[in-house]
């Protein structure tokens, strides 16, 4: 209730203003966060278009008592909704794999030279290319499909703000009836340490 009469005020009585300050609160306490410990947590399921998608995701918190909060389970529930619906292919930026990363900068950089932009321009446009590539199959850069005015990431971050424990999104899998394949995605940088990230898998 404290937060939210400080941002009122801050936002002098607007509140979308208040909202926006709140959210960017939410962040900023995520950032601090950030280097605690996440070994409690659920896994969950979600199941879509009549049975013909499914998803299994971890979602990591700090203690069992966050875990079986309300807030939480619909953070979980709405990971794995929007999993099923935008079918990312990685959990963050950092877990694109080299060999994806150059694939991409190699073809983006070819149709800009193709275009007839000079060096110099193409490798400025490819910059935002791979920022529209991670946008795309990152699940934390993703618009989040209920509200296309946040990413996961930021929705994550506000819960972290709310709920006032680190949470972090582990890994996931997604399957789809009638595919080969499926997505299997995971990260192995723990939160109070650093490290690689665990390129996905697709089996």
């Amino acid at each position: 209730m404290m937060d939210c009469k400080q941002a009122l005020t801050e936002a002098k009585g607007d509140p979308e203003q208040a909202e926006i300050l709140l959210r960017k609160k939410g962040i900023s306490v995520a950032a601090k966060k950030s280097s605690r410990v996440t070994s409690e947590g659920s896994v969950a399921s979600y199941i879509h278009a009549g049975g013909k998608i499914g998803v299994l995701v971890e979602v990591n918190c700090e203690s069992d008592f966050v875990a079986r909060t309300d807030d939480f389970k619909e953070l979980v529930h709405d990971v794995a909704m929007h999993i099923a619906a935008s079918d990312p292919r990685y959990v963050r930026k950092e877990d694109v794999t080299p060999e994806a990363y150059a694939r991409e900068k190699d073809i983006f950089l070819a149709q800009a030279v193709a275009s007839g932009k000079p060096q110099h321009i193409a490798e400025k446009m490819v910059t935002g290319k791979m920022e529209k590539f991670y946008e795309e199959v990152c699940l934390l850069e993703q618009p989040f499909i209920k509200d296309q005015t946040i990413s996961v990431g930021q929705l994550v971050a506000t819960k972290i703000g709310k709920l006032g424990e680190n949470i972090a999104v582990r890994r996931f899998a997604r399957f789809k009836v009638g595919e080969a394949s499926m997505t299997v995605a995971f990260t192995t940088q723990k939160p109070d340490e650093g490290g690689d990230a665990a390129a996905p898998v697709t089996k």
